[in-house]
């Protein structure tokens, strides 16, 4: 039985991660922000928890102290939506964008590091709108292309004892996304802008997640993965 770490252990995509994971009998540490959320999360499923915005290197170091000593993955399953046009994008959205999504993402990695156990694996979550232009996307474009950059660089610091890859994902129906697809029209022409016409689930990403931090894929590291319903090569 393994033990991985789940930061955003109680969001859409992590949560769903944390189930496929202990139903298969593995071990789940759930980190995040909200602990009304994890806490409920962890008793459901037989997790344990922490509280910690993965900000905070401090924290986040902490919140890994209160899990299993050793790892045999983690998955930082944290991101931001702020979408609006390019004129109003300001320069507290862009650093918003990237201390959530790069520097929480970098604490995560460096701060589990040394639990991970040899052939052990970290998970990171991209975006399609890393790879192509879309409207409205600028802060979370900018950075999750520098999620992608990340990705790779853990991938060659790391290797070959620990794993290192990404999921680029579009949009998924999670709590996160529910701004965006607060109307029928709205989530019908999203839909209909990917190539398979529907809005991707949480499970989805979840599957690949579950797949990478496993030792099924001991031959992959410093790869971005779509899990996008065909939007970035099809769409």
């Amino acid at each position: 039985m393994g033990s991985y770490a789940v930061f955003g252990g109680a969001g859409g995509v992590g949560s769903a991660l944390a189930r496929s994971l202990t139903s298969n009998g593995q071990q789940v540490h759930l980190i995040g922000r909200n602990e009304d959320t994890l806490s409920r999360l962890a008793e459901e499923i037989g997790a344990s928890y922490a509280v910690a915005d993965a900000t905070d290197s401090d924290a986040v170091e902490q919140a890994l102290e209160q899990g299993p000593d050793e790892l045999s993955g983690m998955a930082y399953a944290v991101g931001t939506i702020d979408l609006k046009p390019l004129r109003r994008v300001t320069a507290e959205d862009m650093r918003h964008a990237y201390e959530v999504n790069v520097i929480g993402a970098l604490n995560a990695a460096r701060s589990s590091r040394s639990r991970i156990s040899e052939h052990g694996s970290m998970v990171l979550f991209s975006s399609v709108a890393a790879q192509k232009g879309f409207q409205n996307h600028t802060a979370i474009a900018a950075a999750k292309g520098a999620v992608d950059a990340l990705t790779r660089q853990l991938a060659a610091e790391y290797a070959p004892k620990v794993r290192v890859n990404a999921i680029a994902m579009s949009l998924t129906e999670t709590p996160l996304a529910a701004s965006v697809l607060k109307s029928d029209a709205m989530r019908d022409g999203i839909a209909k802008s990917h190539a398979l016409q529907r809005l991707g689930q949480p499970e989805d990403p979840a599957a690949l997640a579950r797949f990478l931090l496993s030792d099924e894929s001991s031959w992959i590291t410093g790869s971005i993965l779509n899990v996008d319903g065909g939007r970035a090569a099809l769409a």
